[in-house]
């Protein structure tokens, strides 16, 4: 796959470049708690500002349904911005202002207070278009939703002859998820985790066709577990999927793929960092105790298999890592694969957390910001944002 990017675009000198970012960022008292989004298009940013642009940043920011919400503003995003680029960024309080400011950073109200952007709207995205002489995607996070910014937009802004190409941040991401699906250093583990397996029973079934090793965790492998006969307590399980998963299990391990699944657990009566723990075995947890963490000897397990990783790809924690007694095991993983002599890529809002909460965030190849898009792009569906920025001639 081959996208437009930066390079293919000519002089901008005074040109008003739309770019869409994904800064959909936790927010603590009307503060940016995690960054790590907003760092991750500054370089685009960056490049643009100093190739003469005028720049339009539009995001989106948690699920306001085409509402407004004054809690999911993008001001503090917008203040963030600017500390990280040293410079003023003007942020409006509407999502299409009749005139646009005179400066050289704009940022657009919350995309998702607009009911057209969900909807994928071609009105909204018409009047979206006003805005750009140019169009950039760098919102990686988003790439999966057909809505009017990252996909009629674009759409729009080519049919009239102008430019639509791929940012760093969108580029980067295609270029290391792409390499993980084509040729991976070897042995290639992919280590799960998450709240559902229904959310990743298709990642599980077409990482099956490319990885030597699944390690899961988390409550997603509760279901595995129940699948194979085990007792789970009162762990999180969804029985409708029991069929599909020992399916998707059996079949991954025909064609010797080795998946693993926790030995023990950190298990509790409740959701409760007072609540008391045990660790016992993944499958055989007492009746009203549900598993909240893998427990230590599967942290040794999977850390074992994680340094004989030559490739390593991690989405989901594997626990409740946002509570103390039950964050030792998203740790250990994340320290694991920070120490592995492998190509590291971590992926989704809380993996992402949990490295950067760890401290090893900088020693990771590669730090996805796209959760269910990598996802996707992982199971070889076709993403909206990024099938319209092929580059048709290569």
């Amino acid at each position: 796959m081959t996208l437009r990017t930066l390079d293919s675009l000519g002089d901008l000198t005074d040109a008003r470049v739309f770019v869409r970012v994904d800064m959909n960022v936790p927010l603590n008292d009307g503060t940016v708690a995690d960054d790590t989004r907003i760092r991750a298009s500054v370089p685009t940013i960056q490049e643009l500002l100093e190739r003469g642009a005028r720049l339009v940043v539009a995001s989106h920011l948690g699920r306001p349904k085409g509402e407004v919400h004054e809690e999911l503003r993008l001001a503090p995003v917008g203040r963030t911005l600017a500390a990280l680029l040293g410079r003023s960024v003007t942020t409006l309080d509407v999502v299409t202002p009749e005139k646009l400011p005179d400066e050289d950073i704009v940022m657009l109200e919350n995309l998702r207070f607009a009911p057209g952007e969900e909807a994928n709207d071609v009105a909204f995205a018409g009047a979206l278009g006003e805005y750009a002489d140019v169009y950039v995607d760098d919102a990686f996070g988003a790439a999966h939703r057909a809505h009017a910014s990252v996909s009629a937009l674009p759409e729009l802004v080519l049919a009239t002859g102008r430019e639509a190409v791929a940012g760093r941040l969108l580029a980067r991401e295609v270029e290391v998820l792409g390499r993980l699906l084509a040729d991976p250093p070897r042995p290639f583990i992919a280590i799960l985790g998450g709240a559902k397996i229904s959310d990743k029973l298709a990642v599980i079934e077409s990482l099956a066709q490319r990885v030597d090793a699944l390690l899961i965790g988390g409550a997603m492998a509760f279901t595995l577990l129940a699948a194979e006969g085990g007792r789970v307590g009162a762990s999180l399980v969804e029985p409708d999927r029991l069929d599909e998963v020992r399916d998707a299990v059996a079949g991954a391990r025909d064609r010797g793929i080795v998946v693993q699944l926790p030995l023990d657990v950190v298990a509790a009566p409740a959701i409760d960092a007072g609540a008391p723990t045990q660790v016992v075995p993944a499958d055989a947890i007492p009746d009203g105790l549900m598993g909240l963490d893998i427990g230590p000897a599967t942290v040794e397990a999977f850390s074992d298999a994680i340094a004989e990783a030559r490739s390593i790809l991690w989405n989901g924690p594997m626990g409740v890592f946002e509570l103390d007694p039950f964050s030792a095991g998203t740790r250990g993983i994340a320290r694991a694969c920070a120490d592995a002599d492998a190509f590291t890529v971590v992926g989704g809002g809380d993996s992402l957390a949990a490295v950067a909460k760890e401290g090893v965030a900088d020693r990771f190849d590669h730090l996805s910001t796209g959760g269910g898009a990598s996802l996707e792009f992982l199971e070889g569906r076709e993403l909206p944002g990024i099938t319209i920025l092929e580059d048709p001639t290569r």
